[in-house]
């Protein structure tokens, strides 16, 4: 059914708590199979808030504005350097079962262009997770944007600064130049990242507690999105390798699979005792609750809490710290 653009402005404002909670569940559907897959990647969401919407409308002089406004709901996922894009890439197809036609690759150099900066573009149009779908019961579409950190911070600055400026304001060509001779370094920062994450990775002593802790950010940021302290973090992770089999991909794939089993206790665990609540705003306690390490003691502790125990009260760390996530597992140490 064609809309008219009133039309199709009173259907978002209606439909927009559904479309938010399609975007939730479409990008918690990429962190649980990023963590399966033990791919590192940070993801978000969004959705286009309704001025943005009636704005694109107009822009665009969509003739059916609901239909061909096709980003209601917007994910990214954030990998650490380009060559991450293409496992991005395979991971979102096989997440939601679409081919080649989904995505728009604009990656690639062309003939002929190779003396100009242009913005690397990688998006996979996918329909939203849940459900959750409009009036004619079709599901909401997803654009999934796969972006690394730096390419991130340059394209909201050029969007800021430059992209689709108002009414026929046209950029000087000597400012739209600056920010593309700026992604030069954008290019240069992600190759050399690339090329640090290659050396590190061979490296036995970064790679053991560097993956442990990696992995344990994925999966705890299943569960809750606020800050942490990642110095704490490594400090313990440090204490913790000690109790933790050699294989670190088997061990990170138990966590995971731990995390599955008891995913509905955790969940009611960490909104009890995590920062925002009642138990923690009160009097400070169960700091780790708010950490990601907090997985691998809950792990532990089910596993084998007193082996964990002594080797816990020979670290520098109060014991009650781990005697609190204990208390919150309800093993008796």
């Amino acid at each position: 059914m064609t809309l008219t653009v009133n039309e199709a402005f009173h259907r978002y404002v209606a439909e927009e708590p559904r479309i938010k909670e399609a975007a939730r569940c479409t990008a918690d559907h990429i962190r649980r199979r990023a963590v399966r897959d033990q791919f590192d990647c940070v993801v978000s969401q969004r959705v286009k808030d309704v001025g943005r919407y009636v704005a694109k409308i107009h822009r665009k002089g969509y003739t059916d504005p609901w239909k061909q406004v096709t980003d209601k709901v917007g994910v990214r996922i954030t990998v650490r350097h380009p060559g991450l894009f293409d496992p991005a890439l395979g991971l979102v197809k096989d997440a939601f079962g679409v081919g080649d036609e989904a995505v728009q690759d604009y990656r690639r150099m062309l003939p002929g262009r190779e003396d100009r900066f242009e913005y690397p573009r990688l998006h996979v149009q996918v329909p939203a997770v849940g459900d959750y779908t409009d009036p004619d019961g079709q599901p909401y579409e997803c654009e999934i944007q796969i972006r690394t950190p730096v390419v991130d911070v340059w394209a909201n600055d050029y969007h800021r600064l430059a992209y689709k400026p108002p009414g026929n304001l046209r950029i000087p060509s000597d400012v739209s130049r600056a920010l593309y001779r700026a992604f030069a370094l954008v290019e240069l920062y992600d190759a050399e990242i690339g090329r640090v994450m290659e050396v590190l990775d061979q490296h036995p002593d970064f790679t053991r507690g560097n993956r442990l802790f990696v992995e344990a950010e994925r999966i705890y940021r299943t569960f809750a999105q606020h800050s942490f302290d990642r110095e704490l973090s490594h400090e313990v992770i440090d204490v913790l390798q000690q109790v933790i089999p050699d294989d670190i991909s088997g061990y990170n794939y138990r966590l995971f699979e731990f995390a599955e089993r008891y995913r509905d206790r955790l969940t009611r665990d960490y909104v009890r005792f995590g920062p925002t609540s009642d138990h923690f705003l009160e009097d400070g306690r169960y700091i780790l609750a708010s950490q990601p390490e907090s997985l691998i003691i809950f792990e532990r502790l089910d596993y084998d809490s007193f082996t964990l125990r002594d080797l816990w009260n020979e670290s520098a760390f109060a014991d009650t710290m781990l005697y609190d996530l204990a208390e919150i597992w309800g093993i008796d140490l």
